[in-house]
């Protein structure tokens, strides 16, 4: 099965109030060294995987270059992580080969650098097209300059342009939030992310909020419940313009799924590379014998411990975590799971239990049922959190 390549590259122009991500504003002195290290350990993917434990495959179908903000690499830094990985890897002629662009990044130079590097998908960090509110958390770039990348990227040849957005920024109201989606659908771009506000310790907004302060435009976030129906009006107004949704906060046109994201979403095989980075490889043979069906590891989140060399974290995925997590993977896609490739995967133990679950999260109002398969109503995506734990299902299916 060929592999997805994700690299990460950890710097910005500015860090987003909202971001939680292992990412900052860094030296550019530090960029060539990044590189440097990126790119050793694309030369040591195959032996890293063997010693985790995991199948090696140099088969690539789809590379995803995320941040932080790519972009800000210089020309022959950024080429050089791309003829590395293909040196090593071999890349199929239909790979999906996406990098993440923040809006105002994007001259004729840069996109003919991504050309040159095979790019055929651009995700653009947009957030809000109200000037206002992308000021509010930091982005730098407003509404004419993500019109203008868009204008450039497709006289280059690259249609594949995905827009995110989030419902629940600071001075975000009903008016505003339409006018956003207005306008991306206006864009006809073919894919589009939908993010609700995440409130958490590891942000500077996040933090402030649950402080109850005031910095960073706190009081002006929209309470949970008008961010749900932010969410909900997102899902309304890009179906009716033809932009399906494919997962809780995906939504593409027939066709143009994110086939890297997929790959996460489905359990199949993927190698990270730089800050953060995580990786999942089924197991190879030996492991498997020991109920160990597939491996995790990750870098360090921190770029001075990655720099440094630290080791990868190491997690072993027994086939009773492995069925957990196609659960909480697979219901987040529209087409939810199949309880049939469930018992045929894991046993039909598994699958009792399952649809066991699955009937009393129906009557919930949480979950519905179609031939053999479960997926989320509306209102269980909302409450999805609470939905995936019932699927935790610790020492109750052994296979």
């Amino acid at each position: 099965m060929p592999l997805g390549i994700y690299s990460s590259v950890p710097f910005c122009r500015s860090k987003c109030s909202y971001c939680n991500f292992a990412s900052d504003v860094f030296s550019r002195a530090l960029f060539e060294r990044y590189v440097d290290r990126v790119c050793e350990d694309l030369k040591k993917a195959r032996a890293v995987s063997v010693e985790m434990g995991g199948q090696f495959e140099p088969a690539v179908d789809s590379i995803y270059l995320g941040g932080g903000t790519p972009t800000l690499l210089e020309a022959a830094q950024l080429e050089r992580i791309f003829a590395t990985l293909r040196h090593e890897f071999d890349a199929t002629a239909s790979a999906e080969v996406t990098v993440e662009c923040a809006p105002g990044t994007l001259s004729l130079a840069v996109i003919e650098s991504l050309l040159r590097c095979g790019v055929n998908r651009v995700s653009l960090g947009v957030q809000s097209f109200v000037d206002r509110e992308a000021a509010a958390v930091g982005r730098l770039h407003q509404r004419s300059v993500i019109l203008e990348d868009i204008v450039r990227l497709r006289a280059a040849g690259i249609a594949n342009i995905n827009i995110d957005l989030i419902a629940g920024l600071p001075h975000q109201t009903a008016e505003s939030w339409e006018f956003s989606l207005a306008e991306t659908i206006a864009t006809g771009v073919p894919h589009v992310s939908v993010y609700m506000l995440e409130v958490d310790e590891d942000s500077r907004l996040g933090s402030e909020l649950l402080a109850g302060g005031v910095r960073y435009h706190a009081h002006q976030v929209p309470d949970e419940d008008t961010m749900a129906d932010f969410y909900l009006a997102a899902i309304e107004r890009l179906q009716s313009s033809g932009i399906e949704q494919y997962e809780i906060s995906n939504f593409a046109r027939s066709g143009w799924e994110s086939q890297h994201n997929l790959k996460y979403w489905t359990r199949q095989p993927y190698l990270g590379f730089g800050v953060d980075a995580h990786s999942m490889l089924l197991a190879d043979r030996q492991v498997r014998d020991c109920d160990i069906v597939s491996v995790r590891f990750a870098a360090p989140d921190a770029l001075e411990q990655y720099m440094a060399g630290a080791n990868l974290q190491r997690t072993s995925v027994s086939k009773q975590a492995a069925l957990e997590e196609s659960f909480f993977l697979g219901l987040r896609l529209a087409r939810g799971i199949s309880l049939i490739q469930i018992a045929e995967e894991f046993g039909s133990e598994a699958a009792e239990c399952a649809r066991t679950i699955a009937s009393e999260l129906i009557q919930d109002g949480l979950l519905e049922s179609r031939e053999d398969r479960i997926r989320l109503t509306p209102r269980g995506r909302l409450l999805s959190n609470e939905v995936f734990e019932k699927f935790m299902l610790g020492d109750k299916v052994t296979g």
